[in-house]
């Protein structure tokens, strides 16, 4: 599994379009995100038929700390997704970048 850090990842946001995926609950998306599809960790594993990625395309995976985003990383992986990405830090890494 790739990881990126905050740094690149804001800089990646300026220059390309990116597939995010936000692993965190509903809610906390909807208090605070910086796009991309949600869907929670918990429910991953059983929306895998429905995702809009193939499973070459780079995919940015996101959490608020980069735990949660890491096992998704995982889950990703082991149904074939080879190009997954982890948020490292998550972003609570890229709010404390943003406010410096």
């Amino acid at each position: 599994m790739s990881q990126i850090n905050a740094a690149q990842l804001k800089q990646r946001l300026q220059e390309e379009q990116l597939n995010l995926l936000d692993v965190r609950e509903k809610i906390e998306h909807y208090t605070f995100n910086i796009g991309g599809l949600n869907v929670p960790v918990s429910q991953l594993e059983k929306s895998l038929p429905t995702l809009p990625y193939n499973k070459t395309d780079e995919i940015i995976v996101i959490c608020s700390k980069g735990i949660r985003s890491e096992h998704a990383c995982s889950i990703l992986s082991a149904h074939g997704y080879h190009n997954v990405v982890n948020l490292k830090g998550g972003l609570i890494a890229l709010q404390k970048l943003n406010n410096q």
